[in-house]
């Protein structure tokens, strides 16, 4: 009965998962097939559709990969356990997890930069060569989670093959003392590159936020239009979902971080569900806040 009952939540497990990641798929392969529409339609993209362009491939392939590991891990975890499946999958996946991240960081620093109004001179300066910092963004995120992907298999392959004893079952991990502090420096690196993409987010998101409300409250003194005011309230409300939702996926990924050596089904399962969700729930935000992607969308619904 226990076996069946484990049969059963596995089953469940990968269904909601896969429901869930064939979603999210749709969701930003529609971004990047538009944006590559217009890409050879016009020749040229600007730099808010390059970022998105780069994001949506980015989340792409990082669902397909999370697919691939949550069914290996809760459907045949002992293929885990084969070498080099685990370090090559993790590796994988840790490029482009970091690689959304930092894309999506970017992606609000640029917003932030370019709607938000201050006075600063580095502001101003950012501010009219922000175009051609944008690739230099792209590079420095790809290279940069490129970077962590490699630290991690090669950590994970020098731990799994020379340092570890370890079994595979329902990825529960029997490792010696050592285990912990052999991973110490990947935990580290990878922790600090989720709290500083969150800290680059919060940052932007909240100096956007307030140069938003401050000039609602001007509009307001000076009896503007209703329609510039209702353009903005739409954009804090854009930019605080996102915020909202970013928040949501860093204690998720944190937790990742703290369950990693541990086997614990439940908690497992519902990082998956929300590292899945991540992606199209907040595509699906990107794509409301673009008037080109919303028309293109309602068009063929």
């Amino acid at each position: 009965t226990e076996q069946s009952n484990g049969t059963s939540y596995s089953i469940v497990a990968v269904a909601i998962i896969t429901l869930e990641v064939f979603a999210s798929l749709w969701i930003n392969a529609f971004i990047v097939a538009v944006l590559c529409i217009a890409w050879v339609k016009k020749k040229t993209l600007n730099s808010s559709e390059k970022i998105l362009l780069v994001l949506g491939c980015c989340r792409f392939w990082f669902l397909c990969i999370s697919w691939v590991y949550s069914f290996l891990a809760i459907i045949c975890p002992e293929y885990l356990c084969v070498h080099p499946i685990f370090q090559v999958v993790t590796a994988t996946q840790n490029f482009f997890i970091f690689s959304d991240l930092w894309v999506s960081a970017s992606l609000c620093g640029f917003y932030c930069i370019k709607i938000a109004n201050f006075r600063n001179s580095f502001f101003i300066y950012l501010k009219a060569k922000i175009d051609r910092i944008v690739p230099w963004l792209l590079l420095g995120s790809v290279v940069f989670s490129l970077f962590i992907a490699i630290l991690a298999y090669d950590t994970l392959d020098k731990a799994i093959c020379h340092n570890l004893n370890f079994t595979c079952k329902g990825i529960a991990w029997k490792a010696s003392i050592r285990m912990k502090e052999h991973f110490f420096p990947v935990f580290f690196i990878t922790g600090l590159g989720f709290s500083t993409s969150f800290v680059a987010v919060t940052f932007s998101a909240l100096l956007l936020l307030f140069s938003l409300w401050r000039h609602k409250c001007m509009m307001q003194t000076n009896s503007m239009k209703n329609l510039s005011m209702d353009a903005h309230i739409k954009a804090m409300k854009s930019i605080l979902s996102f915020f909202i939702l970013y928040s949501i996926n860093f204690i998720f990924l944190i937790l990742t971080l703290i369950y990693a050596l541990n086997s614990q089904n439940s908690m497992t399962f519902l990082i998956f569900i929300v590292q899945d969700a991540f992606p199209g729930v907040h595509s699906i935000t990107l794509i409301f806040s673009n008037p080109k992607l919303e028309k293109t969308l309602l068009r063929i619904l």
